[in-house]
């Protein structure tokens, strides 16, 4: 199948309000399986008039892939909010609230309020129009823009966590739970990038090994 045919039936939601002149956000988020770092979610307002061929679920792109559609969506993008909730939050109101706290800002900073908002089959609630779409972010060209948004915003973000810390490899694995990224935490504990209630089945396998080795 074609880039062409792809994007024909990726834009099968988006048209269905495009017609009525009502502006579309698509929304999805990155980072809810890491043990470090945030999640961030990205919501994107694309233009009915502009193609960016070759969407899809970020998780399905290459590295370079992503980064070359990123500068694509930036580009033509009618409006891209990006929503950010660190570790601490997340501890403090769970991954799935922190998601939809993401999501939220997202959609607060986009500089054009959409009339309807798709998402990768998760309810936000909001003064809009909600369709959840099961397997969202590979059927919707404007679900697929906010992944791909939402995965590279992260990545950069832990590249700069990577500097910081860099006993603890974040460039290589982005904060999911690796084994080389479980050995580091064995070796040197959490840092402040990390979600401790994540880690508790970690840093207990790891004071088992460490009493295994007295």
């Amino acid at each position: 199948m074609s880039q062409q045919e792809l994007w024909d039936r990726k834009i099968l939601w988006e048209q269905k309000f495009w017609g009525k002149g009502w502006s579309v956000a698509g929304i999805d988020e990155v980072g809810r399986g890491p043990l470090a770092g945030p999640v961030v979610a990205a919501a994107v307002v694309l233009d009915p008039e502009l193609q960016i061929l070759g969407i899809d679920d970020s998780k399905r792109l290459s590295a370079s892939n992503r980064e070359h559609l990123y500068k694509q969506i930036c580009f033509h993008a009618r409006s891209i909010g990006v929503g950010i909730v660190g570790p601490r939050t997340i501890e403090q109101i769970n991954i799935l609230e922190a998601s939809r706290l993401a999501m939220i800002r997202a959609l607060t900073y986009l500089r054009e309020s959409p009339r309807v908002v798709l998402t990768d089959a998760m309810a936000i609630g909001g003064p809009w129009d909600e369709y959840p779409l099961i397997h969202g972010d590979q059927i919707s060209v404007s679900i697929g823009a906010a992944s791909i948004v939402a995965k590279v915003v992260r990545d950069r973000y832990m590249a700069v966590l990577a500097h910081q810390y860099p006993e603890y490899g974040f460039e290589k694995h982005k904060g999911y739970p690796t084994p080389y990224h479980r050995t580091m935490i064995w070796q040197y504990g959490p840092c402040e990038a990390h979600r401790r209630t994540f880690l508790s089945k970690i840093l207990a396998r790891g004071r088992t090994l460490d009493e295994k080795t007295l």
